[in-house]
């Protein structure tokens, strides 16, 4: 079936440009803010808090907005694993990798997910790479091989932030096509809310056995930084 010239040539609506400036600054803003987030806290510790602040507040939303927060018995499987695979791995490792690498490049190799999803859904499942997608996949890694090109004397100098920022696409991707194939049907925003809390739990509990000790309360600017994350971006 092919696009009438009305549809094809419809313009884009201004509140979409909008969202998506918004967005672009939104998330361009999360990652320069990682290092600043876990200065006085670890790594642990400030992804089990933002964690369960993001989820609390998405579920106290999306039950003002009248929405159910039942999952059904028969989802909880796929969305715990897709949770540990999606949430709990991307949330630390590209938190690593932001702190042990530069910022930029650590979100470039977060951002690889859909080169890794693609390829793992050809190789494991066997769904067939179009030439569009084949192409597109090519393309992709050209321009991440790229954009890495200017780091790769941070990468040898810390290999452990190159592995932690591919670490975190792949468990992206993983994730996502686990949850896709399961089919959970929940709305979004109880479904990420969810996620976002049980993910917080094995999370807290590596902090409260290896991070901080002893307590103490951080500054007002980490706690701000923190703050930002959890209701903003990650909201």
């Amino acid at each position: 079936m092919s696009t009438s010239p009305a549809i094809a040539s419809a313009p884009v609506p201004r509140r979409a440009l909008v969202m998506l400036i918004a967005l672009t600054l939104v998330w361009g803003t999360n990652w320069p803010l990682f290092p600043l987030a876990v200065r006085e806290i670890s790594v642990w510790t400030f992804r089990g808090i933002a964690m369960l602040g993001a989820g609390a507040t998405l579920l106290l939303i999306a039950r003002m907005r009248g929405h159910s927060l039942a999952v059904a018995r028969r989802y909880w499987g796929t969305v715990a694993l897709a949770t540990f695979l999606y949430l709990v791995i991307w949330n630390v490792a590209s938190t690593y990798a932001a702190v042990l690498i530069p910022s930029g490049q650590a979100a470039v190799l977060g951002f690889t997910m859909p080169l890794w999803g693609a390829l793992i859904a050809w190789a494991v499942l066997g769904e067939r790479l179009s030439p569009r997608l084949l192409l597109a996949v090519v393309l992709g890694g050209i321009g991440v091989t790229l954009l890495m090109v200017p780091s790769f004397q941070a990468y040898a100098a810390a290999p452990l932030g190159l592995a932690m920022g591919l670490l975190s696409a792949i468990g992206w991707a993983i994730g996502t096509m686990i949850l896709k194939r399961g089919k959970v049907l929940v709305p979004v925003m109880v479904l990420t809310g969810w996620q976002l809390v049980l993910g917080s739990i094995p999370i807290g509990i590596v902090a409260l056995a290896i991070a901080d000790s002893p307590w103490f309360l951080p500054s007002w600017q980490s706690i701000a930084v923190i703050a930002w994350i959890t209701l903003i971006p990650m909201c």
